[in-house]
């Protein structure tokens, strides 16, 4: 009970830490340079000198907690999964299933549904009703077609 909510009580203090992004120097003035972190290594640059105004740098202290790094903020481990066979040997208690975004409509039912019984949690869970409902009307033509 106790190790519970320590996990949570050092997820809300991870994600409260989130705000900190590091700014690449100029970004502001330059419309060609993109959002992505460069190390400053100019000889007379501010930012490199660690002025305040000029943005913080990425340095040790800004990770998480070792206890609650890689996890998602619900407190599982993510597994990633494209097949129905990649639900096999996760465990319910620690791990919870994110599906590809490459995956079609059908798989992804077939994923969920198979998550469902084995009592996984689905981290991108869509409502699969209409298609369903789809599957269940072939299966009815197709049954008075005979």
């Amino acid at each position: 009970m106790e190790m519970v909510d320590d996990k949570n009580r050092l997820i809300r203090v991870r994600s409260q830490r989130k705000g900190c992004t590091f700014q690449r120097q100029c970004l502001h003035a330059k419309a060609k340079l993109k959002d992505s972190w460069r190390r400053p290594r100019g000889l007379t640059s501010k930012q490199r000198r660690q002025y305040k105004a000029k943005g913080a740098q990425p340095q040790a202290g800004y990770n998480a907690p070792l206890a609650v790094r890689y996890m998602h903020p619900s407190g599982y481990y993510e597994v990633l999964a494209y097949t129905p066979a990649d639900l096999e040997g996760v465990e319910p208690e620690f791990e919870a299933v994110r599906i590809a975004g490459s995956v079609g409509m059908k798989k992804r039912a077939a994923i969920q549904q198979k998550a469902m019984e084995a009592g996984i949690k689905v981290l991108n869970a869509k409502d699969l009703t209409p298609v369903a409902a789809e599957a269940d009307a072939g299966e009815e033509e197709e049954a008075k077609a005979e």
